[in-house]
């Protein structure tokens, strides 16, 4: 199975998306935002990509960055981020960010 990745072509139109199925698998098309999300093979994309900006209906063309972020969460789950601000991860229960007045009760 040869591996692929997500292409956006935004439009003008939807009149031509039957041009684009000659580029890749249309896989999702929005009507109201007009964009069209196609499925390439990851070493056609440069190529797709740069075929595809040349058409006189797309406005732009965004790749997807899916394959580049680490999907195993098993891992971070019931874990704290250091990013997080230190109210959140001082309260009890659910994670939840604590007001100035319930801070300054906490500090006296």
């Amino acid at each position: 199975m040869t591996p692929r990745q997500g292409l956006v072509v935004w439009v003008y139109s939807l009149k031509q998306l039957r041009q684009l199925r000659r580029y890749g698998t249309i896989y999702y098309t929005s009507c109201r935002l007009k964009y069209v999300y196609l499925y390439v093979d990851q070493a056609m994309i440069p190529t797709v990509s740069e075929q595809v900006k040349k058409l006189h209906f797309v406005r732009r063309v965004e790749v997807s960055h899916r394959p580049e972020l680490d999907m195993n969460f098993g891992e971070r789950v019931g874990q704290l981020d250091k990013s997080e601000p230190a109210d959140v991860r001082e309260s009890a229960g659910p994670k939840i960010l604590l007001t100035s007045k319930e801070i300054l009760k906490k500090d006296s």
